[in-house]
């Protein structure tokens, strides 16, 4: 959906009260923060609760709105937990929260109907359909994929139901947000809980191949304006507060004036924080080695050379009536701009000894304190009769009164009610022992069909021909923006009048595609379900049958009443836009490279659709000699993937697990307990 505004919304990161001054201060339109719990950046500084009122009255004082990220994961557990924050973060008067977990907005909007809700990148949106289908389940506005080309980003501005937000600068994930298990699975901290190690700007094969340099775009100002966003976004909530204020003056500059940044605003783009400079190569379309880049010393250098900013709150100037009458109530009327407010406190008394004067009255009216307003004695009109005396706690009870009712009058906000699908989920039965196998080749496919142990075999839509043994279902590839869409649907369509019968979906824009091929979806691990919130929702959207995040404990795969974990495969860590293999090693190793950490590891790269490439892990995930402590938490189905296995690995890793014995390798990774 296309904006109304003349300008699309500025947006600025806040990982600290000063970082929200420095935005305010630079002239943001609206500032993004995070709380201590639930969002994606768990080492920034963030807000408690005390502070995240403040900062939350302070920006709507100054016309900035504020966006609170709750943009993690969630397991079943925290899911009362988490309601009960975001209940906290509406009643503060935040402007939407941003969610990237499917079943945290259906809870969302069953619990808190007039909250707005904006999908984080982490929702993985790349495509107008997975745009409408969170639009259809209550989201306002998605944050689309940061791969995505200008000529995607407008077909999905122009089409689309939601509102869309547009990364515009900082730092770059290589792996499509929302689809990188490379910390986690690895490193044991979640990035889609917050806890990314960024293994990604670690050295592999000699080099920094996955390491991006920072997104800007600086020099496509004219075009984003004219595409229809209504946001654009600046990355850094990790960063300081002078970046956030220099990077946000410059882009208020260049967007009121509609135009491209000059060489000079460049070089203070770089000079405040640089990866060896910046890229514009996803959203032009050219995604080429140039994107690397890493933070040199001479870049460090120039940072500490930028002159340390301090930004404080800025009082808004008010003006007063104070009326001290005899046997009525004292009033005191706080003006601000065409806002007033009155109050009324006790009725004077009449003095002893030492009435009150004007030059006392007016002295304790001024001390505003702590609050955001600010009062000369010049600025008040007092009507003081003579011979009154009143405490001095009622005096500045009074003060206090009226400077919290401006307040809230001026930070007052409307209530609005948003879209909801309320589809009621149609239960199909649910197998108790169901195993399922992806294989990326065909070899593989035809290796395992003959050991009869699979329930559903799934091969890429690219495997499926006339005249060659036709799968269960296939496996759509986890990016289809609206330019690869149409010749997708065609793969399809074809494949189901070939027979296929499941569509291996692991995008919300997927569901869609599958009803249009007469396909039933069943859900991939790349849906990030680690809660049955999630399990319902899209199961709302009609898949039958599900794959769970490999993010999933034990205890917690049990916690979920439907689906089943990864038992066997190299479990994909990265899925990157770029064709690694090519720029790397070349075409004529496709399937055959691999990248090798710091310690010798290695993690094999392959092809993906489209030429997109997919980082497996080093360890094979296996649980067949494992099938005792699965059945101690109730799991007895599992999913294979196969990805560079030959067709004997194949054989003897399916009857290694059928018989339940060791498989011999040398890196195992297990589901933790």
């Amino acid at each position: 959906m296309r904006r109304t505004a003349v300008l699309p919304e500025l947006l600025s990161p806040a990982g600290s009260y000063e970082a929200l001054l420095a935005a305010i201060e630079a002239g943001a339109d609206a500032v993004y923060l995070g709380g201590k719990v639930f969002n994606a950046r768990a080492y920034a500084a963030n807000f408690d609760e005390s502070t995240l009122e403040r900062a939350i009255q302070y920006a709507h004082l100054n016309g900035v709105k504020v966006y609170v990220t709750l943009n993690t994961l969630l397991f079943d557990r925290e899911l009362s937990a988490f309601l009960e924050y975001a209940e906290t973060v509406y009643k503060l008067g935040a402007d939407a929260v941003i969610v990237a977990d499917l079943g945290a907005i259906s809870a969302l909007r069953r619990a808190l109907p007039h909250l707005e809700i904006h999908a984080s990148t982490q929702a993985s949106v790349h495509s107008t359909k997975g745009a409408d289908e969170l639009y259809n389940l209550g989201v306002c506005r998605t944050v689309l994929a940061r791969e995505l080309s200008f000529e995607n980003i407008r077909s999905v501005t122009e089409h689309s139901l939601a509102e869309t937000e547009v990364f515009l600068h900082g730092a770059l994930c290589v792996c499509h947000s929302g689809q990188c298990l490379f910390s986690s699975l690895v490193g044991e901290r979640s990035g889609n809980r917050g806890e990314c190690a960024q293994p990604c700007r670690l050295p592999y094969s000699n080099g920094y191949p996955l390491s991006l340099k920072d997104l800007s775009l600086c020099s496509h100002i004219p075009e984003l304006i004219s595409s229809g966003v209504a946001s654009l976004k600046i990355e850094g909530r990790m960063k300081s507060p002078e970046y956030v204020y220099t990077v946000t003056k410059i882009y208020r500059r260049l967007l009121d004036e509609n135009r491209n940044a000059t060489k000079a605003e460049q070089e203070e783009l770089a000079a405040v924080f640089s990866r060896g400079g910046f890229t514009d190569g996803y959203f032009i379309g050219k995604t080429e080695n140039s994107m690397k880049g890493v933070r040199s010393e001479s870049d460090k250098e120039k940072t500490r050379l930028l002159d340390e900013k301090t930004f404080k709150e800025r009082k808004l100037p008010i003006k007063a009536k104070c009326k001290l009458k005899a046997t009525i109530p004292a009033e005191l009327t706080l003006v601000y701009n065409d806002t007033e407010i009155a109050v009324c406190g006790t009725v004077p008394q009449t003095a002893i000894s030492s009435p009150l004067t004007e030059a006392s009255v007016k002295a304790n009216i001024c001390k505003m304190g702590n609050t955001f307003f600010s009062l000369e004695k010049d600025d008040i009109e007092l009507e003081l009769d003579e011979g009154l005396n009143m405490p001095v706690s009622a005096l500045n009870s009074l003060r206090r009164s009226a400077a919290e009712a401006l307040l809230c009058k001026l930070t007052a906000q409307e209530q609005k009610t948003f879209p909801y699908s309320k589809a009621e989920i149609t239960d199909k039965p649910v197998s108790n022992k169901t195993y399922s196998a992806l294989c990326f080749l065909r070899s593989q496919f035809e290796a395992i069909c003959k050991l009869n142990f699979f329930d559903t075999i799934y091969l890429p839509l690219t495997e499926i021909g006339e005249g060659q043994k036709v799968p269960d279902g296939v496996y759509l590839p986890p990016v289809i923006t609206d330019e690869e869409r149409s010749e997708v649907l065609l793969m399809m369509k074809n494949a189901r009048k070939l027979g296929v019968k499941y569509a291996l979906v692991g995008n919300i824009s997927h569901f869609s595609l599958a009803k249009e091929a007469d396909l039933i979806p069943r859900g991939d691990f790349r849906l990030n379900i680690t809660n049955n919130e999630s399990l319902n929702a899209y199961k709302k959207l009609g898949a039958e049958g599900f794959v769970l995040s490999p993010e999933l404990s034990l205890p917690k795969i049990r916690d979920i009443r439907e689906g089943y974990p990864i038992v066997y495969g190299r479990i994909p860590l990265m899925l990157l836009e770029r064709c690694y293999m090519k720029e790397n090693f070349g075409c004529k190793k496709c399937g055959k490279c691999q990248l090798t950490d710091r310690k010798g590891i290695k993690f094999p790269l392959i092809r993906e659709y489209k030429h997109r490439n997919l980082l497996l892990n080093s360890s094979v995930t296996y649980m067949g000699d494992k099938k005792g402590l699965l059945a101690q938490y109730n799991i007895r189905g599992g999913h294979f993937i196969f990805t560079t296995e030959n067709e004997a690995e194949c054989k003897r890793a399916v009857l290694a697990y059928k018989n339940g014995e060791a498989l011999p390798c040398k890196s195992i990774r297990r589901i933790p307990k």
